[in-house]
C-alpha cells in the first residue's frame, strides 16, 4: 500500500491519551517519538514522583541511558527492544513500533519504581502490541477506503464500457440494413450524437464548384434549433473543407484557425471527413453549443469508429463494395471495443467472428469447442435478464455477458455475445461480504451470518429428516473483569474464548458473536452425533481459568439449549427460545445448562417483556420512572427531627404495571441501562433537594444510592460535579451511599475514587453495613461520613443481645473515627426504644414512614 504519514494514521491527542492511561495502570514513565524523531505526545510522570523543586523527576543518568537505547533501535539492527538496567534497580528501554516493515514509531519507557525485570519486559511487551494494533487497524481502514475507490472506478470504467458496447452493437447492425441509404444514415448520427451527448450533429455534402453545401442529415438534442433555415445551397464554413479530422475543444478556441467557429456560437467542435467524391466531399460535423466541452480521447476514437462503420455502409452502398471490404472495417473496429467480442449463426450455432480479445482470453475452450456451452448454460439460467454473468471455475474468472439478435454483413441472422472481464469487482464484492459477516474483534461470524447459516441449516434437517441444535452462551458477570480490569482485558478474554470454541470438533465453523459477552453455537445435523461432547467440551473450556493480567481469573458461562427443527423452524423463534433457555440457566445460579421446554415460556417471556419496556422506558425520557423518597429521622439532641430523605429507584410500568426493585434493577445492570437511570435518579433527587433547601429547609440532606456498575464508570465523578452544577444543589447537602461489599472489592481502586468524590464536598455512606466479608479495619481506610447499619440486625433487635451489642459497638466505634450511624429498618417501637440512649444519630424504617411519592413526603415534611 501507499506510504502513509504517522500524522494521517494517528491523532496526537488519541496517543498522548493512550499513552497516559497506559502509564497509570503499570507505574512506568513514557514519551512517543515519531519514525522522524519527533516528540509526539507530552512526557507523563506520575504526580507522586515530582520533587519539591520543580526539578524532572527523571535524573539525567535515565535520560542518557534511554537515548542510548534509542539510538540502538534505530540503528537499523534487527532489535525492537532494548532494555538498560541501571545501578539503583531502575531500567529505561527503547522499543519500536513496526507494521507490515515499516517503523511507524518509537517509544521511550522509564522504570523510576524499579518494577523487576520480568514485570518490566511483560509491560513493554503490551505497549508494542497495543500500539502495533492500532496502527494495524487504521492502514486496514486506510486500504479499505483506497481499494472501495479503486472499485467504485471500476464500475463507472465497465458502465461506460458496457454503453460503448451498446451503441457500437447499435451502429454495428446498420452495416446489413435494407433501409434507405438516408434512413439508415439518420440512425447513425442519431445513435452517436445520443452517445456522445453533443449538442448537435450534422452531416454535409459539399459542392466542389460552389462555396455551398447541402445538409444531408442532422440531429439536435431537446431544446436544441436548426443553424440552417434551408437543407440546399447552404453557404460553407471553410473550417469544414478539412482533409484530416479536426478537433477543437473549448480551451483551444481563440487559437489560429478557430475563429470562424467562435463567430458563429460554437464552443467545441469535431469536424469528420466521412467520403471522397468528384463531386464534393462528405463531412460530419458534431458541436456543442451551449456549454464549453474538452474532447476525451474515448469520444474521438468512438466516433473515428462510427465513421468507419458509416464509411463502410455508404462504400456498400454506393460502390457496391465486396463484402470481404466491409467485413476487414468491422474486424478491425470489433478488435479495438476493449472486450471479448463472439458471433454466431443463429441457425446452425456455427461461429462466425470472435475478436483478438476473446481469442486470447479463451483460446484453450475455443480448442476445446466447449466456449459455447460455456456461454449457454449463462444464458439459459438468466433468460429474463438483458446482462447475465458467466463464472469460469478452473480460472476463477467473472465477466459480464450480453447478447443481441443481430444481421450479420452476409445478411445472416446471428447472435453477438461482448463479455466484459468483472473478476475485480466480484474479488472486491467478495471481501466486503466477509467484512460484513465478520466480527471485527473475535474473528468470528456475526449475528447476521448465523441468522443466514441457521435458516441454511434448518432447511437441510427438515429435507434430510435430521436434527441440529443451537447453543445461546452468556458470560457470567463480565462486565467485572471488563469495569475491574479495563476492557483491553475484557478483549483479551473475549478473543481466548473465541478461539477455545473455533477449536472444538464439529462446530468449527459455526460459533458467533452475538454482541457483546453473547455467543451462539450452531451443531448442523452433520455434527448433531457428537452433540453431548461438544456440549462437555464447552463446558471444559469455562471449567479453567484465565491468566489476565498476570493472575488467574474465573469465568463463567450460563448455556441454553434448543434443538430444529422439534422446536420450531423460524430463525427468529429458536434464537429466542435459545435465550430463554440461557437466562432460566443464569436465573438458577449461572454457570449452568438449561434446554428449552415449552413450560419456561411464561416466566422468561417475562424477563423479555421487561426488558423491551425497560429499554422502551429509558427512551422515552424515563417518565415511567418515579423517584420515592423514605425520611431519614435524626434521633440524637433530645428531638426527633427529619433530617432529609434517602431517593429511591420505583418503576412503574405503563404495560406491566408496578415492578419491584429487587426485579427490574438487577435487569438493568445486566442491561447495562443502570447507568442512565441511576443519573436519573441523582439529577432527580439533586433538584428536588435543592427546593427542599430554599423552602426553608436549608439542612435538609438527600441519600442516593450507587451502583457497582455506575461507580466502577470513569467518569462518575464527573456526572456527580455535572449533576450538582446543573441541579445548583450544595454538596454538603448531598450523600451517597455505596455497599459494604462494593467499597471492599477492589479496595486501592475505591479509596481512589471516593476520595476523588469527596473532595467535591459530598459526604459518604457505606450502606448495608455488616453483610459483607470485610474487617473493621476497612471502615478506616474509605473517606466515609455515615455507616448504615444492615436492617438484618435489626428484625429480632428487641430481644436479641446479638444485635443490641453489635449496634452499640458499631456506634461506639463511629465515635471513635468521627462518623455517624444510621439504622435501617426500624418497625416497632420496641425496636425504637432500645436505640435510645446508644450513639446512634440516624433512624430510617417503617416506624416513622415507608419510602413515599414526593408529593407526599412534601406535604409531610416540608410544610
Amino acid at each position: 500500500m501507499a506510504e502513509i504519514s504517522f500524522r494521517e494514521l494517528i491523532d496526537p491527542r488519541r496517543l498522548q491519551h493512550l499513552q497516559n492511561e497506559f502509564c497509570k495502570v503499570t507505574g512506568v514513565a513514557a514519551v512517543c517519538l515519531d519514525s522522524e524523531n519527533q516528540v509526539v505526545t507530552e512526557p507523563y510522570v506520575d504526580k507522586t514522583w515530582k520533587r519539591l523543586d520543580g526539578e524532572d523527576p527523571i535524573s539525567t543518568e535515565y535520560h542518557r541511558k534511554a537515548a542510548q537505547a534509542l539510538d540502538r533501535v534505530q540503528a537499523g539492527s534487527l532489535e525492537e527492544q532494548v532494555v538498560e538496567e541501571l545501578p539503583d534497580g531502575g531500567h529505561v528501554a527503547a522499543v519500536a513500533v513496526s507494521v507490515e516493515n515499516n517503523t511507524i514509531l518509537y517509544w521511550q519507557v522509564y522504570d523510576l519504581k524499579k518494577i523487576d525485570t520480568i514485570s518490566f519486559y511483560q509491560i513493554l511487551d503490551l505497549l508494542r502490541d497495543t500500539s502495533v494494533d492500532i496502527y494495524r487497524d487504521r492502514m486496514s481502514c486506510f486500504s479499505a477506503e483506497a481499494e472501495s475507490r479503486r472499485s467504485r472506478s471500476a464500475e463507472e470504467e465497465m458502465s461506460r464500457n458496457l454503453h460503448t458496447i451498446e451503441a457500437t452493437t447499435e451502429i454495428v447492425q446498420l452495416l446489413d440494413s435494407d433501409e434507405q441509404i438516408e434512413l439508415a444514415m439518420n440512425k447513425w448520427l442519431k445513435i452517436l450524437s445520443e452517445h456522445i451527448r453533443v449538442d448537435t450533429a450534422d452531416i454535409f455534402q459539399l459542392h466542389s464548384d460552389t462555396d455551398t453545401m447541402n445538409v444531408v442529415c442532422e440531429w439536435r438534442a431537446p431544446g436544441q434549433i436548426s443553424y440552417f433555415d434551408k437543407i440546399n445551397g447552404v453557404e460553407v464554413y471553410s473550417f469544414l473543407h478539412a482533409e484530416k479530422p479536426l478537433v477543437v475543444s473549448t480551451d483551444s478556441l481563440g487559437n489560429a484557425g478557430s475563429k470562424e467557429i467562435e463567430e458563429i456560437g460554437m464552443k467545441a467542435v469535431m469536424i469528420f471527413p466521412i467520403l471522397k467524391q468528384e463531386s464534393g466531399n462528405m463531412v460530419l460535423s458534431l458541436n456543442h453549443r451551449t456549454q464549453g466541452h474538452v474532447w476525451s480521447m474515448a469520444e474521438i476514437k468512438f466516433t473515428a469508429d462510427a465513421v468507419k462503420i458509416l464509411q463502410s455502409i455508404l462504400t456498400r452502398r454506393i460502390q457496391k463494395n465486396s463484402l470481404a471490404g466491409s467485413y476487414a472495417a468491422l474486424e478491425e473496429i470489433l478488435d479495438n471495443v476493449g472486450c471479448a467480442i463472439y458471433v454466431t449463426d443463429q441457425t446452425t450455432g456455427r461461429m462466425l467472428f470472435a475478436n483478438q480479445i476473446l481469442k486470447n482470453t479463451f483460446a484453450k475452450e475455443l480448442l476445446d469447442h466447449n466456449f459455447d456451452a460455456l456461454l449457454q448454460s449463462s444464458v439459459r439460467k438468466e433468460k429474463t435478464k438483458s446482462v447475465s454473468v458467466v463464472y469460469h471455475a478452473e480460472k476463477e474468472t467473472w465477466y459480464d455477458l450480453l447478447c443481441k439478435e443481430i444481421a450479420w454483413v452476409d445478411g445472416k441472422k446471428a447472435n453477438l455475445y461482448s463479455l466484459y472481464d468483472i473478476t475485480d469487482k466480484k474479488l472486491y464484492q467478495r471481501r466486503i461480504e466477509q467484512q460484513a459477516y465478520t466480527d471485527f474483534l473475535t474473528g468470528l461470524y456475526n449475528r447476521m451470518c448465523c441468522e443466514r447459516d441457521l435458516a441454511r441449516q434448518i432447511d437441510q434437517a427438515k429435507k434430510t429428516g435430521g436434527e441440529g441444535a443451537l447453543l445461546y452462551l452468556d458470560l457470567d458477570d463480565f462486565k467485572h473483569i471488563n469495569d475491574g480490569l479495563g476492557h483491553q482485558y475484557g478483549d483479551v478474554l473475549l478473543k481466548s474464548i473465541s478461539h477455545a470454541l473455533k477449536r472444538i470438533n464439529g462446530i468449527e465453523n459455526t460459533c458467533y458473536r452475538m454482541g457483546g459477552d453473547e455467543f451462539v453455537i450452531v451443531i448442523p445435523p452433520d455434527s448433531y452425533s457428537r452433540f453431548e461432547n461438544i456440549v462437555e467440551d464447552i463446558k471444559k473450556i469455562f471449567s479453567k481459568p484465565w491468566f489476565l493480567k498476570d493472575a488467574d481469573y474465573y469465568c463463567t458461562m450460563s448455556m441454553g439449549i434448543v434443538t430444529f427443527p422439534d422446536a420450531g423452524d423460524s430463525v427468529a423463534d429458536l434464537i429466542k427460545k435459545a435465550d430463554i433457555a440461557m437466562y432460566e440457566a443464569k436465573k438458577t445460579g449461572k454457570n449452568r445448562v438449561a434446554t428449552y421446554c415449552e413450560g419456561i415460556d411464561s416466566v422468561s417471556g417475562r424477563r423479555l417483556d421487561m426488558e423491551k419496556n425497560m429499554r422502551d422506558a429509558t427512551v422515552e425520557g424515563y417518565r415511567e420512572f418515579e423517584v420515592y423518597y423514605q425520611p431519614i429521622i435524626d434521633i440524637q439532641g433530645g428531638r426527633d427531627v427529619c433530617a432529609g430523605a434517602e431517593a429511591l429507584i420505583r418503576w412503574n410500568s405503563a404495560k406491566l404495571g408496578f415492578i419491584s426493585p429487587a426485579e427490574f434493577i438487577p435487569l438493568a445492570e445486566y442491561l447495562g441501562l443502570i447507568n442512565p437511570i441511576g443519573n436519573y435518579v441523582l439529577t432527580e433527587a439533586c433538584t428536588r433537594c435543592k427546593r427542599w433547601n430554599e423552602s426553608g429547609y436549608p439542612n435538609y440532606k438527600v441519600n442516593v444510592n450507587l451502583s457497582v456498575v455506575q461507580l466502577l464508570q470513569p467518569d462518575i465523578v464527573e456526572t456527580v460535579e455535572k449533576a450538582l452544577a446543573d441541579t445548583g444543589l450544595s454538596p454538603k447537602n448531598l450523600t451517597l451511599e455505596v455497599t459494604e461489599s462494593l467499597a471492599i472489592n477492589d479496595m486501592e481502586r475505591m479509596k481512589e475514587i471516593l476520595n476523588r468524590i469527596k473532595s467535591l464536598g459530598v459526604s459518604l455512606a457505606l450502606d448495608d453495613f455488616g453483610t459483607g466479608y470485610s474487617s473493621l479495619n476497612h471502615i478506616r481506610e474509605i473517606p466515609i461520613d455515615v455507616i448504615k447499619v444492615d436492617q438484618s440486625f435489626v428484625k429480632d433487635l428487641a430481644e436479641d443481645a446479638y444485635s443490641q451489642s453489635f449496634i452499640k459497638m458499631v456506634a461506639e466505634l463511629a465515635e471513635t473515627i468521627g462518623v455517624s450511624v444510621c439504622v435501617e429498618g426500624i418497625e416497632t417501637p420496641e425496636q425504637f426504644r432500645v436505640l435510645q440512649g446508644m450513639k446512634v444519630k440516624y433512624i430510617q424504617g417503617y416506624y416513622f414512614d415507608r419510602p413515599m411519592e414526593r408529593h407526599a413526603f412534601e406535604a409531610k415534611y416540608v410544610k
